[in-house]
Order: C-alpha cells, then structure tokens, then sequence
C-alpha cells in the first residue's frame, strides 16, 4: 500500500491575542506548517511547544511564506506591525475588525507594496474557531481568485462565506450583522427591564424570549423582498398606521413599570416620521428609508 502526504500550505500568523491563538491552534491541528509573531513574545511559547515556529519580528515571519494572515487590535497596529515587512508577492488576509472604509484602503496599501488581498470579518467567538458544529464562519472580500487559491486552508478555522471583490464588503456584512445583534440584545434588555420588580422568574421568561425572538426572525425576508421590489405593501399583515396606532401601550407600560422608553422610543420616532409621509398602508420597510442619507 502506498500511503499518499497531502501537502499543508504554510502560514505566517501575525497576532496572538485570544482570537489568534484559536486560529493557530486549528491550523495547527489540521497539520498546516505555521509561523507565528506576536508583539509580546511570551504569548508564542504554548503554541512553539505545539509545533509553531515562532518569528523573531514581523518581517522574518513575513518572509517566512507566502499566506500572510493579520489577526491584531486595530488597522493601526496593522500599520505598526507590518511596517518594515517586505510584503512583495505575498497573500496578504486581514481578519482585525474594521470599517468597510480602512478594508478598501488596506487594499490598496497591499496593492502598492506587491501583495494580494482579502479582507476577512470573523463572526465568530474563539471557542467556536476549530469546531465545525459551532457554526462559526468568517466572511472574506477582495480579490476572488485568491480566495480560491486559500480557500481550503482559511475554511480550517472556521467557515467562509465569500461576499465580493469590493475588500470592503467583508467588513459591512460584519457590522451589519452585529448591528442587528446589538438591536436585539437592546429589544431584550428592555423586555427583561420591564419584568425586573415584578415576581417573573427572568430564567422562565428567557425560553419564552427566545422562542419569540426566533418565530419573528424571518421577517428579514419580507423586509428583504419588499426592498428589492421597491413596493413596502407587499405581503403586509400588520401594516405601519395600525402599529404606530399601538405605540403608546409600549411606552406606558414602560413608564408603568419604571422603566426607561430610551431603547424604543427612537424607532417609534421613525415609525410615526414614516406614517407622517402618508404611507399608512406599509410595512415597516420605510423606516430604513428614513436612516440612509
């Protein structure tokens, strides 16, 4: 029997902070020859210990193979790090969370030192990196052939969901994403609010949150449909006259309770603004109409 050795592509790991590790460890694991950097060396020696080769400074590990990937606080420290490195003919992949705005110009900073690029936006926690039923994924934008010449090798981590050519797309759906997530975890925040003095056992009324939470998550697909046809008509069942019409029970129970409307009150402040514009018979699509400038 002859046994067949798939060869790794090797890695150069910039960063190795909770996130970074989790990324090298996967790599790791999976066999991929992996070299490391961190700006505190201390944080290298587990991942030595496991089979890293641990750089001396940024550019040795740069120069070390051709797949770069970035994994640090901020585009600022990508700056620090990565400004005595030769980056010619290198894949350069930056997963620091950023704006779609620092994505596009990171783009044309690697195009001008002679490197490739892909912007990655990990959504993602690092218990989740290197386990594939955790469902984590990292969206990636920028160049497409060079997704595909990695694609293998960034799907070790964790998922990828590829979202365009323009860099900054990857970093927009990210923050669109947890923008949404944040406005959910506002609308919970108010609700467990308004049950706090009451005699309601917060860890009863959580699966009840959930669970409704869940049943009205695919609303997205109506709003999604309405806007893509331009008729906020569509479909409709509780049309935005008849919940504007209802705003004042949430805000006077909320007062009832004790309870700050400052979580609500600017979306209701929209949904009046919308039905003041004589679209009675919507959705609540318009109100994103409202927001974009």
């Amino acid at each position: 029997m002859t046994k067949h050795t798939v060869e790794k592509t090797p890695v150069t790991l910039l960063g190795l902070g909770t996130m970074g590790t989790a990324l090298a460890r996967a790599w790791l694991a999976a066999g991929h020859p992996l070299t490391v950097w961190n700006r505190t060396p201390a944080r290298a020696e587990a991942l030595a210990a496991e089979g890293a080769r641990v750089a001396d400074s940024a550019a040795e590990a740069v120069a070390a193979n051709t797949l770069i990937v970035v994994c640090l606080l901020d585009e600022t420290s990508v700056d620090e790090v990565l400004a005595g490195a030769d980056l010619a003919g290198r894949d350069l992949v930056d997963l620091t969370t950023g704006t779609p705005a620092q994505a596009r110009e990171r783009a044309a900073w690697a195009r001008e030192r002679g490197a490739r690029y892909l912007d990655g936006g990990i959504m993602a926690v690092p218990p989740m990196i290197g386990v594939p039923e955790a469902g984590g994924y990292v969206f990636y934008s920028g160049s497409p052939d060079l997704f595909e010449r990695h694609r293998e090798t960034l799907a070790v981590p964790a998922g990828t969901t590829y979202v365009g050519a323009d860099a900054g797309f990857a970093a927009l759906h990210d923050v669109a994403l947890l923008s949404a997530m944040y406005g959910m975890f506002a609308g919970a925040a108010h609700a467990f609010a308004l049950i706090r003095k009451e005699d309601i056992d917060p860890a009863a009324f959580a699966p009840l949150l959930a669970d409704w939470l869940v049943a009205m998550a695919p609303a997205v697909h109506q709003t999604a449909e309405q806007l893509r046809s331009g008729d906020y008509t569509k479909g409709v069942v509780s049309h935005l006259a008849m919940q504007v019409a209802g705003t004042p029970t949430f805000l006077s129970t909320a007062e009832q309770q004790g309870v700050s409307p400052e979580l609500l009150s600017p979306y209701f402040e929209l949904m009046r603004r919308r039905l003041a514009q004589g679209s009675g018979e919507e959705d609540l699509t318009g109100v994103i109409d409202l927001l974009v400038h």
